[in-house]
């Protein structure tokens, strides 16, 4: 949309209309380096066998083959390539079929008093092997 032969506006008027920075014109990109090509590459071979590994277990199997990488390098590479780790998800929200369904029994009620409601609430922890839920009970006093 820039038009460096434009005798009427510059360069710098073009830009700036364009709301662009005249910097970000010049800019040639660079590309990735030819190491950086390679560790696609292997990436790319590795996923296709594991496609569960995220980008800390592909940077350890980098670091194995004796590629000094780190996880956040891995990972930027991975999301260049459009590379998602496959995992099963917690399904922590799903709540059986044949399950009671309990009416909300505060709707027209109105709170005017300390310890008239309390409530609860159940977070999701991760854990290293698996995951565990926080149940806290919460009360006004």
């Amino acid at each position: 949309m820039v038009v460096p032969a434009n005798n009427n506006l510059s360069i710098t008027v073009q830009c700036r209309l364009l709301s662009i920075s005249r910097s970000s014109w010049y800019y040639n990109l660079k590309g990735e380096s030819p190491l950086n090509l390679k560790l696609i590459r292997l990436i790319d071979e590795q996923f296709l066998a594991t496609p569960y590994y995220g980008s800390r277990q592909m940077a350890r199997h980098l670091r194995r083959q004796g590629y000094p990488v780190g996880r956040h390098r891995i990972r930027r590479l991975m999301r260049t390539m459009g590379l998602r780790a496959i995992y099963q998800e917690p399904r922590t929200s799903i709540p059986h079929p044949e399950h009671k369904i309990y009416p909300y029994l505060l709707r027209n009620i109105a709170i005017t008093r300390p310890n008239q409601v309390w409530c609860t609430d159940i977070t999701y922890i991760p854990i290293k092997r698996g995951f565990l839920y926080l149940v806290a009970i919460i009360g006004q006093s």
